[in-house]
Protein backbone atom coordinates (compact mmCIF):
# COMPACT_ATOMS: atom_id res chain seq x y z
CA UNK A 1 0.00 0.00 0.00
CA UNK A 2 0.90 3.71 -0.89
CA UNK A 3 1.34 6.16 2.31
CA UNK A 4 -1.74 8.02 1.41
CA UNK A 5 -3.96 4.27 1.34
CA UNK A 6 -1.96 3.72 4.64
CA UNK A 7 -3.13 6.94 6.21
CA UNK A 8 -6.59 6.58 5.03
CA UNK A 9 -6.74 2.86 5.93
CA UNK A 10 -5.61 4.63 10.04
CA UNK A 11 -8.17 7.47 9.92
CA UNK A 12 -10.98 5.03 9.39
CA UNK A 13 -9.90 2.75 12.05
CA UNK A 14 -9.52 6.12 14.55
CA UNK A 15 -12.91 6.91 12.99
CA UNK A 16 -14.66 3.73 13.86
CA UNK A 17 -12.73 3.75 17.45
CA UNK A 18 -14.45 7.24 18.12
CA UNK A 19 -17.37 6.41 17.33
CA UNK A 20 -17.50 3.67 19.74
CA UNK A 21 -16.69 5.43 22.34
CA UNK A 22 -18.62 8.60 21.73
CA UNK A 23 -21.88 6.07 21.81
CA UNK A 24 -20.82 4.40 25.17
CA UNK A 25 -20.53 8.06 26.28
CA UNK A 26 -24.19 8.70 25.60
CA UNK A 27 -25.32 5.67 27.30
CA UNK A 28 -23.29 6.65 30.10
CA UNK A 29 -24.29 9.95 30.69
CA UNK A 30 -28.08 8.60 30.44
CA UNK A 31 -27.21 6.13 33.22
CA UNK A 32 -24.58 8.80 35.21
CA UNK A 33 -26.42 8.56 38.36
CA UNK A 34 -26.38 4.81 38.71
CA UNK A 35 -22.49 4.96 37.52
CA UNK A 36 -21.54 7.58 40.12
CA UNK A 37 -23.54 5.53 42.88
CA UNK A 38 -21.63 2.24 41.88
CA UNK A 39 -18.36 4.73 42.10
CA UNK A 40 -18.53 6.33 45.89
CA UNK A 41 -20.11 3.34 47.39
CA UNK A 42 -16.55 2.28 48.41
CA UNK A 43 -16.71 5.97 50.39
CA UNK A 44 -17.25 5.38 54.30
CA UNK A 45 -20.41 7.58 54.84
CA UNK A 46 -21.90 7.48 57.96
CA UNK A 47 -25.42 6.77 57.08
CA UNK A 48 -26.64 4.70 60.18
CA UNK A 49 -25.52 5.16 63.47
CA UNK A 50 -24.01 1.39 63.07
CA UNK A 51 -21.60 2.63 60.19
CA UNK A 52 -20.80 5.42 62.32
CA UNK A 53 -19.51 3.42 64.90
CA UNK A 54 -17.92 1.15 62.43
CA UNK A 55 -15.36 4.65 61.12
CA UNK A 56 -15.22 5.46 64.69
CA UNK A 57 -17.12 8.90 63.20
CA UNK A 58 -14.32 9.35 60.78
CA UNK A 59 -16.91 9.34 57.76
CA UNK A 60 -16.17 11.21 54.07
CA UNK A 61 -18.36 13.57 53.12
CA UNK A 62 -19.02 13.97 49.39
CA UNK A 63 -18.83 17.70 48.24
CA UNK A 64 -18.91 19.33 45.06
CA UNK A 65 -17.02 23.16 45.22
CA UNK A 66 -17.35 25.30 42.77
CA UNK A 67 -20.68 25.89 40.35
CA UNK A 68 -19.02 23.56 37.63
CA UNK A 69 -17.55 20.53 39.08
CA UNK A 70 -20.91 18.83 39.06
CA UNK A 71 -20.88 18.99 35.22
CA UNK A 72 -17.31 18.45 34.74
CA UNK A 73 -17.84 15.11 37.52
CA UNK A 74 -20.45 13.72 35.22
CA UNK A 75 -18.35 14.20 32.07
CA UNK A 76 -14.80 12.82 33.83
CA UNK A 77 -17.42 9.57 34.91
CA UNK A 78 -18.85 9.41 31.32
CA UNK A 79 -16.10 9.89 29.22
CA UNK A 80 -14.04 6.86 31.58
CA UNK A 81 -16.80 4.49 31.27
CA UNK A 82 -16.85 5.22 27.50
CA UNK A 83 -13.38 4.56 27.08
CA UNK A 84 -13.63 1.58 29.06
CA UNK A 85 -16.71 -0.10 27.74
CA UNK A 86 -15.21 0.01 24.44
CA UNK A 87 -12.45 -1.40 24.98
CA UNK A 88 -13.03 -4.44 22.76
CA UNK A 89 -13.83 -1.99 19.65
CA UNK A 90 -10.71 0.29 19.84
CA UNK A 91 -8.60 -2.85 20.30
CA UNK A 92 -9.94 -4.85 17.42
CA UNK A 93 -9.32 -1.54 15.64
CA UNK A 94 -5.87 -1.39 16.41
CA UNK A 95 -4.93 -5.16 15.62
CA UNK A 96 -6.60 -4.64 12.51
CA UNK A 97 -4.20 -2.04 11.48
CA UNK A 98 -1.42 -3.61 12.75
CA UNK A 99 -2.17 -7.62 11.38
CA UNK A 100 -1.55 -7.33 7.82
CA UNK A 101 2.39 -6.32 8.09
CA UNK A 102 2.78 -9.18 10.55
CA UNK A 103 4.25 -12.53 9.86
CA UNK A 104 2.20 -15.69 10.70
CA UNK A 105 3.73 -16.33 13.84
CA UNK A 106 3.96 -12.52 14.64
CA UNK A 107 -0.03 -12.65 14.52
CA UNK A 108 -0.25 -15.69 16.34
CA UNK A 109 1.60 -14.24 19.52
CA UNK A 110 -0.82 -11.03 19.28
CA UNK A 111 -3.69 -13.01 19.31
CA UNK A 112 -2.41 -14.53 22.31
CA UNK A 113 -1.92 -11.30 23.89
CA UNK A 114 -4.66 -9.84 23.22
CA UNK A 115 -6.80 -13.10 24.43
CA UNK A 116 -5.25 -13.28 27.78
CA UNK A 117 -4.14 -9.65 28.43
CA UNK A 118 -8.00 -7.90 28.56
CA UNK A 119 -9.03 -10.84 31.33
CA UNK A 120 -5.91 -9.88 33.18
CA UNK A 121 -6.66 -6.49 32.71
CA UNK A 122 -10.38 -6.57 34.00
CA UNK A 123 -8.93 -9.07 37.04
CA UNK A 124 -6.62 -6.14 37.91
CA UNK A 125 -9.36 -4.32 37.84
CA UNK A 126 -12.00 -5.92 40.22
CA UNK A 127 -9.04 -7.03 43.02
CA UNK A 128 -8.61 -2.90 42.79
CA UNK A 129 -12.50 -2.16 43.76
CA UNK A 130 -12.36 -5.24 46.45
CA UNK A 131 -9.05 -3.35 47.92
CA UNK A 132 -10.45 0.45 47.33
CA UNK A 133 -13.20 0.26 50.56
CA UNK A 134 -10.06 -0.69 52.38
CA UNK A 135 -7.99 1.78 50.88
CA UNK A 136 -10.17 4.97 51.33
CA UNK A 137 -10.45 3.86 55.06
CA UNK A 138 -7.43 3.71 55.84
CA UNK A 139 -6.63 7.36 54.21
CA UNK A 140 -9.23 8.64 55.79
CA UNK A 141 -8.51 7.85 59.61
CA UNK A 142 -5.44 10.12 59.35
CA UNK A 143 -8.03 12.66 59.34
CA UNK A 144 -7.59 14.56 62.58
CA UNK A 145 -9.89 14.48 65.31
CA UNK A 146 -13.07 17.00 65.55
CA UNK A 147 -12.50 17.10 61.80
CA UNK A 148 -14.66 15.82 58.65
CA UNK A 149 -13.19 15.00 55.42
CA UNK A 150 -14.45 16.68 53.05
CA UNK A 151 -13.48 14.51 49.27
CA UNK A 152 -14.23 16.39 45.96
CA UNK A 153 -15.51 13.55 43.82
CA UNK A 154 -12.58 14.62 41.03
CA UNK A 155 -10.07 13.59 43.74
CA UNK A 156 -11.91 10.61 44.65
CA UNK A 157 -11.86 9.30 41.04
CA UNK A 158 -8.31 10.03 40.71
CA UNK A 159 -7.54 7.87 43.36
CA UNK A 160 -9.87 5.03 41.68
CA UNK A 161 -8.48 5.67 38.79
CA UNK A 162 -4.90 5.43 39.54
CA UNK A 163 -5.13 2.49 41.69
CA UNK A 164 -7.63 0.32 38.48
CA UNK A 165 -4.66 1.41 36.07
CA UNK A 166 -1.93 0.18 38.65
CA UNK A 167 -3.45 -3.34 39.77
CA UNK A 168 -4.47 -3.52 35.56
CA UNK A 169 -1.10 -3.28 34.36
CA UNK A 170 0.34 -4.88 37.13
CA UNK A 171 -1.62 -8.22 36.26
CA UNK A 172 -0.55 -8.03 32.85
CA UNK A 173 3.26 -8.57 33.92
CA UNK A 174 2.88 -12.24 34.33
CA UNK A 175 1.57 -12.27 30.54
CA UNK A 176 4.63 -10.47 29.50
CA UNK A 177 7.04 -13.06 30.80
CA UNK A 178 5.34 -15.69 29.12
CA UNK A 179 5.48 -13.67 25.89
CA UNK A 180 9.10 -13.09 26.06
CA UNK A 181 10.03 -16.85 27.06
CA UNK A 182 8.05 -17.81 23.35
CA UNK A 183 10.28 -15.58 21.18
CA UNK A 184 13.03 -16.59 23.03
CA UNK A 185 14.49 -13.97 24.60
CA UNK A 186 14.41 -15.97 28.47
CA UNK A 187 14.29 -19.59 29.15
CA UNK A 188 11.66 -20.97 32.16
CA UNK A 189 14.73 -22.11 34.14
CA UNK A 190 16.32 -18.73 34.03
CA UNK A 191 12.80 -17.10 35.14
CA UNK A 192 12.72 -19.79 38.02
CA UNK A 193 16.00 -18.34 38.93
CA UNK A 194 14.85 -14.82 39.30
CA UNK A 195 12.19 -15.98 41.86
CA UNK A 196 13.58 -14.46 45.22
CA UNK A 197 14.53 -10.75 43.55
CA UNK A 198 11.10 -11.02 41.79
CA UNK A 199 9.20 -11.51 45.18
CA UNK A 200 10.82 -8.62 46.26
CA UNK A 201 10.42 -6.07 43.82
CA UNK A 202 6.90 -7.20 43.44
CA UNK A 203 6.47 -6.80 46.88
CA UNK A 204 8.43 -2.99 46.91
CA UNK A 205 6.20 -2.40 43.84
CA UNK A 206 2.77 -3.13 45.94
CA UNK A 207 4.68 -1.13 48.40
CA UNK A 208 4.84 2.36 46.51
CA UNK A 209 1.56 1.30 43.96
CA UNK A 210 -1.29 1.70 46.64
CA UNK A 211 -2.18 5.08 48.01
CA UNK A 212 -2.48 3.43 51.51
CA UNK A 213 0.04 2.53 53.84
CA UNK A 214 -1.58 -0.69 54.73
CA UNK A 215 -0.41 -3.71 54.65
CA UNK A 216 -3.98 -5.22 53.59
CA UNK A 217 -3.63 -3.19 50.47
CA UNK A 218 -0.40 -4.05 49.44
CA UNK A 219 -0.25 -7.72 50.15
CA UNK A 220 -4.08 -7.38 48.22
CA UNK A 221 -1.88 -6.12 44.88
CA UNK A 222 1.89 -8.02 45.77
CA UNK A 223 0.09 -11.88 46.23
CA UNK A 224 -1.78 -12.30 42.98
CA UNK A 225 1.19 -11.31 41.32
CA UNK A 226 3.29 -13.64 42.55
CA UNK A 227 0.62 -16.37 42.10
CA UNK A 228 0.67 -15.38 38.38
CA UNK A 229 4.61 -14.79 38.49
CA UNK A 230 5.17 -18.46 39.38
CA UNK A 231 1.86 -19.71 36.72
CA UNK A 232 3.85 -17.97 34.28
CA UNK A 233 6.64 -19.73 34.89
CA UNK A 234 5.48 -22.78 34.78
CA UNK A 235 3.95 -21.73 31.37
CA UNK A 236 7.38 -21.37 30.51
CA UNK A 237 9.08 -24.57 31.56
CA UNK A 238 6.46 -26.59 29.43
CA UNK A 239 6.81 -24.38 26.64
CA UNK A 240 10.71 -25.22 26.81
CA UNK A 241 10.23 -29.04 26.90
CA UNK A 242 8.28 -28.53 23.85
CA UNK A 243 10.76 -27.07 22.35
CA UNK A 244 13.79 -29.16 23.47
CA UNK A 245 11.66 -32.17 21.68
CA UNK A 246 11.22 -30.68 18.61
CA UNK A 247 15.11 -29.10 18.35
CA UNK A 248 17.84 -30.60 20.67
CA UNK A 249 19.59 -27.34 20.39
CA UNK A 250 16.71 -24.45 20.91
CA UNK A 251 18.68 -23.41 24.09
CA UNK A 252 21.50 -22.52 23.19
CA UNK A 253 23.48 -19.26 22.91
CA UNK A 254 24.54 -18.01 19.66
CA UNK A 255 27.99 -18.70 20.97
CA UNK A 256 27.71 -22.05 22.22
CA UNK A 257 28.90 -24.98 20.05
CA UNK A 258 25.73 -27.58 20.09
CA UNK A 259 26.27 -31.04 20.50
CA UNK A 260 28.15 -33.53 18.37
CA UNK A 261 26.91 -36.59 16.67
CA UNK A 262 30.08 -39.00 16.52
CA UNK A 263 28.52 -42.33 16.35
CA UNK A 264 29.28 -44.67 13.76
CA UNK A 265 26.77 -44.85 11.29
CA UNK A 266 26.61 -47.91 8.17
CA UNK A 267 27.13 -46.63 4.28
CA UNK A 268 25.38 -47.84 2.09
CA UNK A 269 27.06 -49.36 -1.30
CA UNK A 270 28.20 -47.85 -4.04
CA UNK A 271 25.77 -46.67 -6.60
CA UNK A 272 26.10 -47.58 -10.28
CA UNK A 273 26.34 -44.62 -12.55
CA UNK A 274 25.74 -44.97 -16.41
CA UNK A 275 27.97 -42.66 -18.65
CA UNK A 276 26.38 -39.55 -19.91
CA UNK A 277 27.71 -39.87 -23.50
CA UNK A 278 29.93 -41.71 -25.84
CA UNK A 279 33.57 -40.92 -25.44
CA UNK A 280 35.39 -38.69 -27.89
CA UNK A 281 36.98 -39.90 -30.82
CA UNK A 282 40.77 -40.85 -29.90
CA UNK A 283 40.21 -41.32 -26.36
CA UNK A 284 40.82 -45.03 -25.15
CA UNK A 285 37.42 -47.22 -24.75
CA UNK A 286 36.57 -47.85 -21.29
CA UNK A 287 36.66 -51.34 -20.60
CA UNK A 288 33.52 -53.14 -20.72
CA UNK A 289 34.35 -54.61 -17.21
CA UNK A 290 34.41 -51.52 -15.44
CA UNK A 291 31.58 -48.91 -14.58
CA UNK A 292 31.95 -45.58 -13.42
CA UNK A 293 30.88 -45.33 -9.85
CA UNK A 294 30.46 -42.53 -6.97
CA UNK A 295 34.01 -43.38 -5.69
CA UNK A 296 35.49 -43.13 -9.30
CA UNK A 297 34.28 -39.11 -8.71
CA UNK A 298 36.37 -38.36 -5.71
Amino acid sequence: MALADHLRELRNRVVKSVLAIVLITIVALIYHKQIETFLLKPLPQCNTPEEQLHYHGKCAQVSNIGLTSGFTWMLQVALTAGVVGAVPVWLWQVWAFVAPGLHKHEKKYTVIFMAFGAPLFLAGVAVAFLVLPTTIEVLVSFTPDKTTPILPPNDYFDIATRMVLVFGLAFEFPLLLVMMNMIGMVTGKRLLGWWRGMIMAITVFAAFATPSADPLSMLALAAPIWALYFFAVGIALMNDRRRRRNNPDAELDDEEASQVDLSVQPVAGAETVEASATPAAGVAPVPSARREQMDDIT
